[in-house]
């Protein structure tokens, strides 16, 4: 009885400190939003530099180092890896404070991606490793309901710490020459300091234990994860195919795949500068077509994926055969990538949409919009976390995949009501709800999905994820809305609305889903076993 006890408060230290970071690393990555203004006035930079920095810079590393990262994840101290994380995220934060121009931001965004990359990997599966299966939904609750408070608190606070420092320091030099914006990076990027040490003190659990399933120690984590990253580039690929001893059909089938990929992305980069012509970027001293621009990066993160996925299947066999063998891992991968989609479309917009339709000024919508998000935000994840564990005891993982078929069903409808709102009070009220189903899906379904691999697999598994996710949410979302929006002359309305088209493909995925989740993964042992792991 002593050894559950301390068990269970580890297991709740691990949880708070888990969580603290995914809410910190919402705070650090979102906080760039709220102060966009001030940064495009005092750098000079436009709209198209700041899109850079707030998507295409963060995500695409974010992305990529997501998969080197998730294997280390797999191998060795999750809570030293976080921590190291942490701090580099955090000093990268801290960094943004002191640019005098667009390269220093671009520098800062790309280490905020590379050290948040391991955020989710490491952290969800040392929360695994705590909780057994039937309280993992409340975990993931609490962990999701912080990444909400962490976007909401983003705008919170780097609205507040910049006007508060302008206004103390009007007419006279502030300290450092710091400007309001540049304090607020530079708050923002002080609680990582002793959430990084705490985290290097966190004791480190077995591997497995608590699904009955403990792992072998990984012999050499940092060399598989730099095989990793080898492996995912261009031309590194190729080297690793050939060094691996991959078959000719293996070799032949990655150019052709690049192939595909490109006239894909040529093509739909074509439909959409037809559907919403944009007028050229110019950038660095390039002219950049923004459409090619976009579809260059979702390609990238396409040919990324089959590289990940080749090169798995010569390293690691069995995790191969579990991620490929299994339908239900890659319906949550999908529908979870989809309704990234929805949400980072709806978000990304949505300040804009108030302060365009009513007239709102950015500090009002900044302090109400940040805080409702934050508190309502919270609100979902930490009903439907219980519930799909109250569910799960009783109709096992369909339990789980039914109160997400019911949340992202309704959501569409409750939208609709929200966006067609005729003054503020309404707009806020009817969001009130529509932000408490919008978050309602993410614990369920990340339960479902962590539970389809072996404890040993879940990093790479996360990491694959946030690869699809990143790209398709952050990569799609917003670009989605605002070519909608060019093309229906600024409605932002509809064109937030028009992102739900993707809701009904959305239920069907789910259905398929909540008949195959309970067997595909009591499958996942035996598919592992077959492809050699000893078991």
């Amino acid at each position: 009885m002593k050894g559950c006890q301390r068990l269970s408060r580890d297991a709740w230290i691990c949880l708070a400190l888990v969580a603290s970071m995914q809410c910190l690393s919402m705070l650090d990555r979102n906080i760039l939003a709220i102060l966009n203004p001030r940064i495009k006035a005092d750098l000079h930079i436009g709209d198209a530099e700041m899109g850079l920095l707030y998507g295409t810079v963060f995500a695409l590393f974010y992305a990529v180092f997501s998969l080197p990262l998730g294997r280390l994840a797999d191998g060795w101290r999750r809570g030293w890896l976080l921590a190291i994380c942490i701090a580099l995220w955090s000093l990268a934060t801290a960094l943004a404070g002191f640019a005098s121009g667009f390269a220093l931001l671009a520098v800062s965004r790309l280490g905020v991606g590379i050290g948040e990359a391991a955020g989710q990997p490491a952290g969800t599966s040392l929360v695994f490793d705590y909780f057994p299966k039937h309280r993992r939904g409340l975990a993931l609750a609490v962990m999701a309901a912080l990444l909400a408070a962490g976007l909401g608190l983003s705008s919170v606070l780097g609205g507040m710490a910049a006007d508060g420092w302008d206004h103390a320091f009007a007419g006279h030099a502030a300290p450092l020459g710091l400007k309001g914006w540049q304090f607020a990076f530079v708050l923002a990027a002080l609680p990582g300091v002793p959430l990084a040490l705490l985290l290097l003190l966190m004791r480190e659990p077995v591997r497995g234990l608590s699904d009955g399933i403990v792992s072998r120690v990984d012999p050499a984590p940092f060399r598989a994860s730099l095989d990793v990253l080898i492996a995912v580039l261009p031309l590194g690929v190729w080297w690793t195919l050939a060094r691996r001893g991959a078959g000719r059909g293996a070799i032949v089938r990655n150019p052709l795949a690049l192939i595909a990929i490109v006239v894909a992305m040529v093509g739909i980069a074509h439909l959409c500068a037809w559907l919403s012509p944009r007028p050229p970027l110019h950038l660095l001293g390039l002219t950049i077509d923004p459409h090619a621009l976009q579809w260059t990066i979702v390609g990238i993160g396409g040919y990324v994926v089959v590289n990940f996925l080749q090169s798995l299947r010569l390293a690691d066999a069995p995790t191969h055969a579990v991620i490929m063998g299994s339908p239900a891992l890659w319906l949550c991968l999908i529908v979870g990538s989809l309704q990234t989609t929805i949400n980072y479309g709806v978000m990304g917009f949505t300040p804009a949409f108030l302060m365009k339709t009513w007239h709102l000024s950015a500090g009002d919508v900044g302090v109400k919009f940040g805080l409702l998000s934050a508190v309502i935000g919270m609100i979902g994840p930490m009903l439907s976390g219980p519930l799909s564990d109250f569910f799960a005891a009783r109709a096992g993982a369909g339990g789980r995949v039914g109160l997400v078929v019911l949340a992202l069903g309704l959501s569409p409808f409750v939208a609709m009501a929200v966006y067609t709102a005729p003054d503020p009070t309404a707009f806020y009220l009817r969001f009130t709800l529509y932000s408490v189903i919008l978050t309602m899906w993410l614990p369920p379904l990340y339960a479902v999905l962590y539970e389809q691999v072996l404890p040993r697999m879940r990093g790479q598994t996360a990491a694959l994820y946030i690869l699809l996710m990143t790209i398709l949410g952050l990569g799609i979302g917003p670009y989605w809305v605002g070519m909608v929006a060019d093309r229906l002359h600024g409605n932002l309305g509809l064109a937030i609305l028009s992102v739900n088209a993707l809701a009904p493909v959305i239920v069907v995925l789910l259905l398929v889903l909540w008949r195959r989740a309970e067997r595909d993964a009591a499958a996942a042992l035996g598919r592992a076993q077959a492809a050699g792991e000893p078991v």
